[in-house]
């Protein structure tokens, strides 16, 4: 039986195949390398930086549901500085593409980080999280606004010459205007959903369950979201796409293929088996044979025609 092509091409950046690991659920990638070594993979989406150190929220930050898992993580990372100190060379002996996540409260956060980053050798690309709290315009999240969205990646855009990912939010009314602005704003791939936003309460101590309150929903709960989200892009904006948001096993990284996705990113499953990346890589392979493609990328938006 002939082999897979399983290279993709997302815009300016190419990856060996289309797993990655997310941002979050893998950290820096050397705590999987007894059970997924990182070189397996397409990529991988290192934990997010901020450009100062922070610790996080208070706990308890984890909390299980049904299907999924709430994270309300709060962003803990050693800081731009301690990053590019002390982990490109950890990084690239990986043997894949490093993908930074990066994480700012102002513009100006996301500029800078973008500048210092771009010098760094063996950066693949940036992740732009733009989740996070607009602190000059009242909180609001820049993803939340199609300006905002632009404006932020427009000055990402013009610090960088590294391949720019915007990773978009699923808690706003409309996605493919968001997306349209990622557009406009000079991202060249888009990867969604970040996390739902939720909650559970503790009914002993009849107390919100998260030290935040309320937390990131993930998992194989959110996975029909995703997939809408993903086809719907897919349609509103001509940028290639990184589909996540509760892709579990090899079935879940073809329906998004299938929505529109050139390639997928794991994260949840990890923590429930740190070999799916692997697994999941080896079903696709096997049903591109099986059902023959010759190249992965010939699955790509085939739910749309």
């Amino acid at each position: 039986m002939a082999v897979t092509d399983m290279r993709v091409a997302l815009g300016p950046l190419t990856l060996r195949n289309p797993v990655l690991a997310a941002s979050g659920a893998y950290n820096f990638g050397e705590e999987y390398a007894p059970y997924c070594p990182a070189s397996l993979l397409g990529g991988i989406m290192v934990k997010g930086l901020t450009p100062q150190p922070r610790l996080g929220n208070p706990p308890p930050r984890l909390a299980e549901t049904p299907a999924g898992l709430l994270n309300a993580v709060g962003l803990e990372n050693p800081g731009l500085e301690e990053f590019i100190r002390s982990y490109p060379p950890r990084l690239r002996a990986l043997d894949t593409a490093v993908i930074v996540n990066i994480a700012g409260f102002t513009v100006e956060d996301y500029a800078l980080m973008a500048r210092a980053l771009s010098g760094v050798e063996g950066i693949a690309a940036l992740e732009v999280n733009i989740s996070c709290p607009n602190v000059k315009h009242g909180g609001l999240a820049f993803g939340a606004d199609p300006a905002a969205a632009e404006e932020v990646l427009g000055a990402v855009r013009a610090a960088t010459p590294l391949p720019v990912i915007a990773k978009l939010s699923p808690n706003v009314a409309d996605i493919q205007a968001i997306a349209r602005a990622a557009e406009r704003g000079g991202a060249d791939i888009i990867s969604l959903i970040n996390t739902l936003l939720g909650m559970a309460i503790d009914i002993g101590s009849r107390r919100p369950l998260l030290g935040n309150i309320t937390g990131g929903l993930s998992g194989p709960a959110v996975k029909p979201v995703a997939l809408r989200m993903v086809y719907q892009v897919y349609e509103a904006a001509r940028l290639p796409i990184i589909g996540m948001g509760g892709v579990s096993k090899w079935e879940d990284a073809v329906e998004f293929l299938l929505a529109g996705a050139g390639a997928v990113a794991v994260g949840t499953a990890n923590f429930t088996n740190p070999r799916a990346p692997a697994d999941i890589l080896r079903g696709l392979d096997a049903y591109c044979r099986e059902n023959g493609f010759a190249k992965v990328e010939e699955l790509v938006g085939l739910a749309h025609k």
